[in-house]
């Protein structure tokens, strides 16, 4: 029987998903499918149902569904059950469907291991959206204590200094100031991904020694990451934190850990060009 795995969310078209995993199943001989399912949020059951009835094996799910999904499945386990935002699903042995975290890993694995000194690091997250709890949990996995969120709507940031009481809030108006007291910036927002909206200011005054993290992989290079690179600071794009989130989650529906090669990233980076 051959299985069927997809990725939910909105925009969804821009997905490098099904090129990984497609790419895993081949390698490793497993007779599965994996394509973009084009799902709006009031079917959000029905795609859980599925899984269920075994039409599915497993789905991923990206901005905007990682919260929405939560109430619609049995348990959240690991580092969905502490974020509440989950990106991986599947069906297990007694029938239940589990929601699974695999970004805060991808975070970990891609980004944060760069960070010496994590304890002494100050870290703001932009963004209070789906992927941000998990940025910030993999932070604090990281040993770094000192983390400040900032968000348009700053609602948004008291509804996770809920979960994360440590966490300090910023004023969006205050953006632009702010940006020089930070060792770790993290971009957890859409801002700068392709044919969508930008940041309407360039990140000056920065610190030497910044990391700046983007969450984004499609474009390969957001106009801001593109700018600090050009001042020699170092800079990530979300295509590693993408692919280790995939490792792990293929790893969860099929009990095989793929090897990230180089033929695979080369493919994946030929797809943003």
């Amino acid at each position: 029987m051959k299985k069927n795995f997809g990725i939910i969310g909105k925009p969804i078209k821009h997905s490098l998903s099904p090129i990984l995993h497609n790419y895993w199943f081949k390698k490793y001989n497993i007779e599965a499918n994996y394509s973009i399912l084009d799902v709006k949020e009031d079917q959000l059951q029905d795609i859980v149902e599925q899984i269920k009835l075994k039409k599915l094996d497993g789905i991923n799910i990206t901005l905007p569904y990682k919260q929405k999904i939560v109430p619609h499945l049995d348990i959240l386990v690991h580092d969905a059950e502490i974020t509440s935002s989950v990106n991986t699903i599947y069906l297990n042995q007694e029938g239940i469907i589990v929601g699974e975290n695999t970004d805060v890993f991808g975070l970990q694995a891609a980004y944060l291991k760069e960070v010496d000194n994590a304890s002494k690091r100050k870290a703001l997250v932009i963004g209070a959206g789906g992927v941000s709890p998990s940025v910030i949990l993999s932070l604090q996995k990281s040993g770094v204590k000192d983390i400040s969120l900032i968000n348009r709507t700053i609602e948004k940031c008291f509804f996770l200094k809920k979960k994360f009481s440590n966490i300090k809030i910023l004023e969006w108006k205050n953006i632009q100031d702010e940006i020089k007291n930070y060792d770790i910036i993290v971009n957890a927002t859409s801002l700068g991904l392709k044919n969508g909206q930008d940041f309407d200011f360039n990140f000056e005054n920065t610190r030497e020694n910044l990391i700046y993290i983007d969450t984004i992989y499609n474009p390969i290079e957001t106009k801001t990451l593109k700018h600090l690179k050009e001042k020699n600071t170092k800079v990530f794009n979300g295509l590693d934190m993408f692919i280790y989130q995939g490792q792990k989650a293929f790893y969860l529906w099929n009990k095989v850990n793929p090897e990230i090669d180089q033929n695979l990233v080369e493919l994946l980076l030929s797809k943003l060009k």
